[in-house]
């Protein structure tokens, strides 16, 4: 009976879910009221028993739409292990779906299931309708949720060795190869690629990435050979004009520079692609041409994105009123916000704390709702001004301390705001208990940040565990080669003795961020 009294309103409480369905997957009372069931479960955040209701519901009607909704569900409430039974539910009822197969393997290399993966990914590459070569260039991407590099090295060489003719096959080798730093096998794939496709610019890219590590002068020949041969290609000759920068040969970068916007005169999108890698390449000369052309370009769809980067252009030079009249400009938008909290920051690097506190709490008045933006923004620039001040002056960490204390309040799932507090307690080397909490908090919330690893590793520093320090420091400056992370992993190998892969870091870092005073300072201090 109550089956019956609650059959009138399944349509209505199943709304679109139900017209994705061209024909009922019910076809009695009681499958109809399963579905409505797996709905008011999904609706009331029981993921498990709505999951577990239309898996089941799909095992009996053998609907593949049925159980493409079970693993919906099931990644909804991150039902993993379900997720995949739902999902290899679907590819049994359907196995000729490139969809089902693709969601399968995805889950199992999720699972850091590689291997059992494998045979999935060989089918989707043999299905039909599946672009084979595209299938190979997405390959390392999809197997990028595992972080055993060498077994997805041994699934893309497995996978490859079906299609030794397919030039993407032995490219996905060369990536997979190089992401497991067995560089012999990637230079390898990639030149064999290369062979097979001498047009294609991504194996000579690869190539020279790979040997820019050794010398940047033969990337550079690498990519020099390739343009000579290819001469309209427009992502190889920016990646020569990349290397060519890196190799300090600036003027020649330029002249590539041109050669692309030349060739290419009408393409605004390109323009900020030059304009970008040139800022990125600290070639601020091409980089404020190219973004002032987009400024006044008629027909260019982001304005406002071109002043804010020109912006950075001023603060990279450290030109701090020339960035505040950029961002000024800058009036709505997506923009609008980002400039207002970089133009207080400008204002604070130019010795005026008080001042830009001021104008972040006025600007704060105008957009009501975005309290937390303008409670880090505050926390980050007390942090700032702590390098200014003397030990006489740390006082002014009850302020940053309460700030933060704040925010951590309003948004207790902001990493970064334990991060923030943590570290500023180990890198005074005090509270060192209550830094290490406030980081493992942070690293809860977001476990693959480096900057958090980071401020682990300073917490282990503080506490003595030297060992344990330098291969969290370590990991996090593979993750991300920052200068102020080298500073630290540097300080922490000086200190256990291994001077040479210190100062080796601390070169490597000094390349990429000359002026970074954290770096400048550790150097100093420890070579005195």
């Amino acid at each position: 009976m109550l089956r019956r009294l609650l059959l009138p309103f399944a349509v209505i409480a199943l709304g679109l879910h139900a017209a994705a369905f061209a024909q009922p997957a019910a076809n009695d009372d009681t499958e109809l009221y399963d579905m409505l069931l797996g709905e008011i479960a999904q609706q009331r955040g029981d993921y498990a028993l709505a999951a577990k209701t239309y898996l089941d519901l799909a095992r009996r009607t053998r609907d593949a739409r049925v159980a493409r909704r079970a693993v919906e569900v099931a990644n909804q409430g991150r039902l993993n292990d379900l997720a995949l039974d739902a999902a290899k539910t679907w590819y049994e009822i359907e196995p000729q779906s490139a969809a089902a197969l693709s969601v399968v393997a995805s889950l199992l290399v999720s699972a850091r299931k590689v291997d059992e993966a494998e045979p999935y990914l060989a089918k989707l590459l043999n299905t039909e309708g599946v672009d084979q070569e595209r299938g190979y260039l997405q390959i390392n991407r999809l197997l990028a949720g595992n972080p055993d590099k060498r077994s997805n090295l041994r699934v893309v060489q497995k996978l490859a060795a079906r299609h030794p003719e397919l030039a993407p096959a032995h490219f996905a080798i060369a990536q997979a190869a190089a992401l497991a730093d067995d560089e012999q096998m990637a230079l390898s794939e990639a030149r064999r690629a290369a062979e097979m496709r001498p047009e294609w610019e991504a194996p000579a890219m690869l190539e020279a990435q790979i040997v820019q590590k050794r010398s940047t002068a033969q990337a550079a020949k690498r990519l020099a050979d390739f343009v000579a041969k290819n001469p309209q290609s427009r992502g190889g000759r920016l990646a020569y004009a990349r290397a060519l920068v890196a190799d300090k040969r600036a003027p020649e970068a330029r002249k590539q520079f041109e050669a692309v916007l030349t060739a290419n005169p009408g393409d605004t999108e390109l323009v900020y692609t030059v304009g970008l890698l040139a800022l990125q390449l600290k070639d601020y000369a091409v980089a404020e041409e190219n973004m002032k052309r987009l400024v006044s370009a008629p027909d260019y769809r982001d304005p406002d994105g071109a002043r804010f980067i020109l912006g950075q252009i001023a603060e990279e030079q450290k030109q701090w009123p020339r960035a505040v009249e950029w961002y000024e400009q800058i009036q709505d938008g997506e923009h609008a916000l980002p400039a207002r909290l970089r133009t207080a920051n400008a204002i604070a690097k130019e010795g005026k704390l008080q001042a830009a506190r001021e104008y972040l709490h006025k600007t704060a008045a105008d957009h009501p709702g975005q309290e937390v933006q303008f409670t880090v923004a505050e926390a980050q620039l007390l942090r700032l001004y702590d390098y200014a001040l003397t030990a006489e002056k740390l006082d002014k960490f009850d302020v940053l301390e309460r700030n933060l204390r704040k925010l951590i309040e309003v948004k207790p799932d902001h990493a970064h705001a334990y991060n923030a507090l943590g570290y500023s307690f180990a890198d005074r080397n005090t509270r060192l208990g209550e830094a290490r909490k406030l980081v493992e908090k942070a690293l809860e919330l977001s476990p693959d940040d480096s900057f958090i690893m980071d401020s682990f590793g300073w917490v282990q520093y503080r506490e003595g565990d030297l060992k344990g320090a330098a291969q969290t420091l370590k990991r996090a400056y593979d993750g991300r080669p920052d200068a102020e992370i080298g500073a630290h992993l540097g300080e922490v190998l000086w200190v256990l003795g291994q001077r040479n892969e210190a100062n080796r870091i601390w070169q490597e870092s000094l390349k990429t961020a000359p002026d970074n005073e954290t770096l400048l300072k550790t150097i100093k201090r420890l070579k005195k």
